[in-house]
């Protein structure tokens, strides 16, 4: 299957969970708003998804793929594979088990230290958070499963199940939240919709692990528990995973980062960071994802049988389908976001100062957009090779960075010097990763490709240039009456993609040549 085939599949299907996902954040404004049960909901849902973001999809993912794809034979047989992730399984459970009963234990001290300014001045409210966090934590166990289990599927080219199964996380919690607008709206309605929304958490990674387990034995593959064993394959995985931690990661950890300058932001800072960070999301998740998911394997398979230039055609097709659908969305974001914000989540518990404050923020996380994306394009190049090592270089260093600029930015700023300081931080992180593939000739730019980058920053410049001047002319619309909110998105729609459509037209940023070279079947 293409790349292009593959990503629409992954991105496709990792689409429609960003739009429930979409839904889910606009009612979740509206119901428990920036107040301080909506940060303490906001906490509570970012712990275990920054642990199953930096461990399982990020560093036990990107080690465990080339382990899986390298015992998988030629003629088909699966059985030394089957063998390999039945014993990672083995080992893997009781460590999330153990690691999951003392994060509940240590609760208390961790929602202390990362509370926001104010949390606790209603009595109450600290306790309620620590409820939620132990609540929620068990969705870390059952999403490390699930990981493992779309891993294979994954190797295995069958990559639907696993993009639809977050489908069934924003199900969960809408239907939560569904619950919650029945309510009063008042203190004691918020904390009741937050212990609802942390129990639906919980259920949706148990009803992932059925729904990928289910696919997976309909692909004949079959994994079993039995009692831990450090096996060689086991042990190798472990040394790989300890550098990808960091290497794969960095976002991740650039989001604890984040989580302890909040606390000493102002009651709100985590809502109007994550309202923002969906905005952000919705093309990181969608692009970003999709390739990094779609090339590991090709690139492991590629680099096995010594098929360098194949592999650097592949890395070359990735960097720029990223860089052709986020830079255009990068630009128009910023210069929009805002009006988006107050278009869909401003209403009842979220205000449109809220919603102003919120627009800033998706300003400074879409400067660092398109770096975010081909963070997760450049790193299956190391992983592919085993080498998990060297992206721990180049993420201390993007880190550092980011937490200069954190303490330099955030007295000033506030929650948008965080969103501006790890935009910088990506590009960074870019920066390194890109020489030091250059340097070990695993892979260099070629100029075809360097300008057809300039081509599609130039046009999506056109495009912003048109979106400038727009919104000059109706940022009022988008407080006033929904018809005019409507007429207004529609506009900027309208707008962007004429300007962008006409600009790649004359720039040339996409021919019959590109779509062909995108479509070409990969190994």
């Amino acid at each position: 299957m293409s790349l292009l085939k593959n990503v629409g599949t992954i991105g496709g299907l990792t689409a429609v969970s960003r739009i429930f996902g979409f839904v889910r954040d606009i009612l979740v404004a509206r119901v428990l708003g920036a107040t301080a049960m909506g940060d303490a909901w906001q906490l509570a849902f970012m712990l275990p998804n920054l642990f199953r973001r930096l461990f399982a999809e990020g560093a036990f993912a990107s080690a465990f793929v080339p382990l899986f794809n390298r015992r998988m034979k030629d003629d088909g047989s699966l059985d030394e594979a089957q063998s390999f992730a039945s014993s990672v399984l083995s080992v893997l459970l009781p460590i999330l088990i153990v690691f999951g009963g003392l994060a509940m234990l240590v609760m208390p001290w961790v929602i202390e230290f990362f509370a926001p300014e104010g949390l606790g001045d209603n009595p109450g409210n600290l306790e309620v958070a620590v409820m939620l966090g132990r609540i929620t934590f068990p969705y870390l166990m059952f999403m490390s499963v699930a990981t493992l289990v779309a891993a294979v599927l994954n190797s295995l080219s069958r990559f639907a199940a696993a993009a639809a199964a977050p489908v069934l996380l924003n199900i969960c919690l809408i239907a939560a939240l569904g619950f919650g607008l029945t309510l009063d709206g008042d203190l004691e309605a918020r904390r009741t919709t937050a212990q609802a929304m942390a129990w639906a958490l919980s259920l949706s990674g148990l009803l992932q692990v059925v729904w990928l387990g289910y696919f997976m034995r309909r692909s004949g593959f079959q994994l079993s528990l039995a009692l831990p064993k450090v096996t060689p394959g086991v042990k190798e995985l472990g040394i790989l995973m300890v550098p990808a931690i960091f290497g794969a990661g960095v976002y991740q950890i650039s989001r604890f980062v984040d989580l302890f300058f909040l606390s000493t932001l102002p009651v709100g800072s985590y809502t109007y960071l994550q309202m923002a960070d969906r905005w952000n999301q919705l093309p990181l998740g969608i692009i970003g994802i999709a390739l990094g998911t779609a090339i590991l394997p090709a690139l492991s398979r590629y680099l096995s049988k010594e098929e360098g230039e194949e592999a650097s055609r592949l890395q070359s097709n990735a960097i720029e389908l990223a860089m052709l659908l986020t830079v255009p969305c990068a630009v128009a974001l910023f210069f929009t976001g805002t009006a988006f914000v107050q278009t869909f989540m401003a209403g009842q518990a979220f205000t449109q100062s809220d919603a102003l404050v919120t627009g800033t923020v998706v300003q400074g996380l879409v400067l660092g957009l398109p770096a975010y994306v081909l963070v997760k394009v450049l790193t299956p190049n190391f992983f592919a090779r085993r080498d998990t090592r060297t992206p721990v270089f180049t993420a201390a260093i993007s880190l550092v960075v980011t937490i200069t600029l954190n303490i330099i930015l955030v007295p000033q700023l506030g929650v948008t010097g965080l969103a501006i300081a790890g935009a910088v931080g990506a590009w960074c992180n870019i920066i390194l990763l890109g020489g030091i593939l250059h340097v070990r000739h695993f892979y260099r730019l070629e100029p075809r490709l360097l300008g057809r980058i300039v081509r599609i920053t130039l046009a999506s410049a056109a495009m912003g240039a048109a979106l400038y001047f727009l919104m000059r002319e109706i940022d009022g619309w988008f407080t006033a009456s929904i018809l005019e909110k409507t007429l207004g998105i529609a506009a900027i729609l309208g707008v962007s993609a004429i300007t962008y459509g006409l600009a790649a037209v004359i720039l040339g940023v996409l021919d019959k040549a590109t779509i062909a070279r995108l479509m070409r079947r990969q190994g």
